[in-house]
């Protein structure tokens, strides 16, 4: 028995003591540290094998690399531009464009994302119309057709593009569908056999190299993106499940918002795929072609600014969270944002409450269900503290909503994969499209005030009295939240 006692010790302190160099060394943020050692103190040898699923610090590794970008002479158009907005001479008609020269300087800079204004954006809030367009454009696609989804399930909508990509491999286009192992668990890889025959090819997002263990579990590919012949581009919320048709008895109705965008734009979610595609397959890796950037996208007669901004952990900035902070910060009248998870780190937290304590109208929009309860549970905490600062609070009640939209004045609008929530900021890989236009902001904002008729508003005081026991579940579920 003292031998077992001392060898629990040995185990014990190695355990704390390599958890901390390991902790401390990689110099992560101070809440996801103290979170860690919390676990590590308190459930010490499982904690430890938690961590090395779950804790890992991808941010010094380079992972997506493509060295045929140079063909797109994406520097020289980046180098042009930020000199144009430091010397105040960009040349645009976009009144949008011109007051938000930061913001756009921002993105430019810290992640490569090239302004294009030649853009046309449909918006769909819908899962029904956005797969009918998305089933409609595969099938009219003649060269190449690449999809990515976190989820991607082989239900009633997962078949029909299935059988979509069957039959368009058949037809001698290249097909390619890159899909995260854990978002999509339920998956099966025979469900692709017939696509793999007819010629095209599928790759996963960081596979497990272990059966069922996988030591990078914690960081997911969660961008959805669609790109048909190099000339249409999708970029939202939508997964592929039945569950975003609001199919799903728990769920109800689905409300999320997705995009659908010719234009230049289309180039970077192109080339995020590429780099996804990679990453993800390297002995498949995909060589430049002019077929992926078709010259005609150029020609297109559109208004509608953008850039599309890419985060995750490999990166040193968290640069949607950034773009998120700039836009607040500029907000003159209002804030409006729908996210199914409210987990802001510090510094977006004190953002949006000076901008509810200065006057500004911020607006958030929460489910009224969760579908992660530590996550629903940490989101009532923050919001409280969103209530006290005088922010307006509503609770979607026509089923679940999953939109992940910032308006900021009906100017400027984030639509994309990333929510407010610090796993989206910091661990996940993500992807958004910042938009410069006040027709789309109209719109977007248009929808929200729209989905309040279909909300009941939290108040101050309805929040004052939850019962202690729900208050509990909020204190214990807002420790985690750095690390949920």
């Amino acid at each position: 028995m003292h031998i077992y006692s001392i060898l629990f010790s040995t185990i014990f302190l190695l355990n704390i003591i390599f958890a901390f160099l390991v902790i401390f060394l990689e110099r992560r943020d101070a809440g996801a540290t103290w979170a860690w050692i919390m676990v590590l103190t308190f459930i010490p040898i499982l904690g430890f094998i938690l961590y090395l699923l779950f804790g890992q610090n991808l941010r010094k590794r380079k992972m997506f690399q493509w060295e045929e970008r140079k063909k797109l002479g994406i520097e020289q158009i980046l180098a042009s531009q930020l000199l144009q907005i430091s010397s105040n001479q960009l040349r645009t008609t976009n009144e949008v464009i011109k007051k938000n020269q930061d913001l756009i300087y921002m993105n430019l800079f810290n992640n490569d994302a090239v302004l294009t204004e030649n853009n046309k954006v449909d918006i769909y809030t819908d899962g029904n119309e956005k797969f009918s367009q998305l089933l409609a454009d595969i099938n009219q696609a003649k060269k190449s057709i690449h999809l990515q989804y976190y989820i991607f399930k082989n239900d009633g909508i997962g078949s029909k593009l299935i059988n979509a990509l069957e039959k368009k491999a058949a037809e001698g286009l290249e097909v390619r569908l890159l899909y995260d192992e854990l978002g999509s668990r339920t998956l099966r890889k025979k469900a692709f056999k017939k696509l793999k025959a007819a010629g095209g090819q599928v790759a996963v997002f960081f596979p497990s190299k272990l059966h069922l263990i996988n030591f990078r579990l914690n960081y997911r590919n969660h961008r959805k993106l669609a790109i048909i012949d190099g000339y249409i581009g999708y970029i939202g919320g939508f997964n592929v499940g039945d569950e975003y048709l609001g199919l799903n008895a728990k769920f109800g109705y689905w409300r999320d918002t997705h995009l659908r965008i010719i234009g230049t734009a289309v180039y970077a979610i192109q080339t995020r795929f590429i780099l996804d595609w990679n990453q993800a397959a390297p002995h498949h890796e995909i060589s430049y072609s002019p077929d992926y950037f078709p010259g005609k996208i150029e020609e297109i007669i559109g208004n509608i600014g953008l850039q599309i901004v890419s985060s995750g952990p490999d990166s040193e900035w968290e640069q949607i969270k950034n773009g998120y902070i700039k836009m607040i910060t500029s907000a003159k009248e209002s804030v409006f944002i729908q996210t199914p998870y409210f987990i802001p780190d510090a510094s977006l937290l004190d953002t949006l409450r000076i901008a509810a304590l200065s006057g500004i109208d911020v607006k958030i929009m929460i489910p009224n269900k969760p579908d992660h309860m530590f996550v629903y549970w940490a989101t009532y905490s923050y919001i409280g503290e969103m209530l006290k600062a005088g922010a307006k609070v509503y609770i979607y009640e026509n089923g679940f909503i999953h939109a992940k939209t910032l308006m900021v004045d009906r100017q400027i609008t984030s639509v994309g994969t990333a929510n407010i929530d610090m796993r989206s900021f910091r661990l996940n890989f993500e992807v958004n499209a910042f938009i410069y236009s006040k027709q789309i902001a109209d719109i977007l904002t248009d929808g929200f005030l729209e989905d309040m008729r279909l909300s009941t508003q939290l108040t101050l005081e309805k929040y004052s009295k939850r019962s202690l026991y729900i208050r509990f579940k909020e204190s214990f579920s807002r420790l985690l939240a750095p690390i949920l």
